[in-house]
């Protein structure tokens, strides 16, 4: 007898001073699903006791604690790792404070389940009247954030990438690097970086968000001073791993030559400039397309490459194919295999 998708499927919430409102959102889980990792990430309020009681109430219910505050990003990846080893197959990201509605999480895992995505987010910009609903300043800090997100991550088709509302298919977040997953609120954000690096397919559901009086744990001023660098540290790793050190294309041509004649063509461009000024001379027709020439078609290629980015966005799902990229662990020679990694070599299990 076969198992039903939800009793595969693990939902991961991070909990932090959640006190108040982790009840409602763990009675609003499907009742099919198979477990709910609560992770206590060191909250300061009575959230033990609360966890300890839904615990005893719900056998899905299964309580881990930090010690310290790590973040949210360092509890869901606690989650992770703890659905992974309890045999899920899709695990569902969940948010402890009530905005996100847990009885969606049948549609939320559907592309995955179908083949078709290996991580799936909320999308709360899709419904117009769902986004005049929003608070100015989510909507114009989200719109931010999803530029500079499509950049880093190189998947142009998504948007809303803070939102905390996902799923991700258990052997994909298995081979990804999870200790360098960023350990708070730039989490979500530096996971689809890390997605796009695998090449992974990953799709949005739209979806409306609640909001009520809760505040967010997420500064404004704190995401505008530090979110740009660590979006541009993405985007330069992104672009060497995937166009210089994992593959060769046209489009990595593009990126290089257009680079050079841009950086090539301003320069020169503004020393003469600079030499025209403290001379008095004007410059020649020759010095100016000297200039203007190599930035025009420098901007050209990059914009072929920008093209080529945008278009290798769109992936087929990577779970069924896992193998293609999942590192294989060397032992020394002699060594006898254990008997889950032999049995998972010849297609046994």
């Amino acid at each position: 007898m076969r198992s039903s998708p939800l009793s595969n499927t693990a939902v991961v919430i991070p909990c932090y001073k959640a006190a108040g409102s982790i009840r409602a959102v763990v009675a609003e889980v499907p009742e099919g699903i198979g477990r709910i990792y609560c992770v206590n990430d060191a909250s300061p309020d009575n959230l033990a006791e609360v966890l300890a009681e839904l615990a005893a109430d719900d056998p899905r219910v299964q309580v881990v604690t930090h010690e310290v505050n790590g973040g949210v990003g360092a509890a869901t990846v606690t989650g992770y790792r703890a659905a992974i080893e309890g045999g899920a197959k899709v695990i569902v990201k969940l948010d402890s404070d009530g905005q996100m509605d847990p009885r969606l999480i049948p549609a939320l895992i559907e592309p995955i389940l179908r083949g078709e995505a290996d991580y799936v987010k909320g999308n709360r910009f899709f419904d117009i009247a769902g986004v005049q609903k929003m608070p100015t300043v989510r909507l114009i800090g989200n719109a931010g954030l999803s530029f500079m997100s499509k950049l880093s991550s190189g998947l142009w088709h998504l948007f809303d990438p803070t939102n905390g509302f996902t799923a991700i298919h258990a052997d994909v977040a298995a081979i990804l690097p999870l200790d360098k997953l960023h350990k708070r609120y730039f989490f979500e954000s530096d996971l689809l970086f890390r997605l796009g690096t695998v090449g992974a397919a990953v799709s949005d559901v739209p979806m409306e968000a609640v909001y009520g009086d809760e505040k967010s744990g997420l500064s404004e001023l704190d995401a505008l001073l530090k979110f740009p660098w660590l979006h541009a540290r993405n985007l330069f790793t992104r672009v060497f791993y995937n166009y210089f050190l994992r593959g060769f294309s046209t489009a990595s041509l593009m990126l290089l030559v257009g680079s050079l004649l841009f950086v090539f063509g301003g320069i020169y461009g503004v020393t003469q400039w600079i030499e025209s000024a403290r001379t008095g001379v004007p410059a020649t027709a020759g010095t100016v397309m000297l200039s203007a020439f190599p930035v025009l078609l420098g901007v050209q290629m990059l914009l072929n490459f920008l093209g080529h980015d945008v278009s290798a966005s769109q992936r087929p799902a990577l779970h069924p194919h896992i193998a293609r990229v999942r590192v294989l662990k060397a032992r020394p020679m002699g060594a006898k295999a254990p008997e889950a990694e032999t049995l998972a070599a010849t297609g046994t299990r």
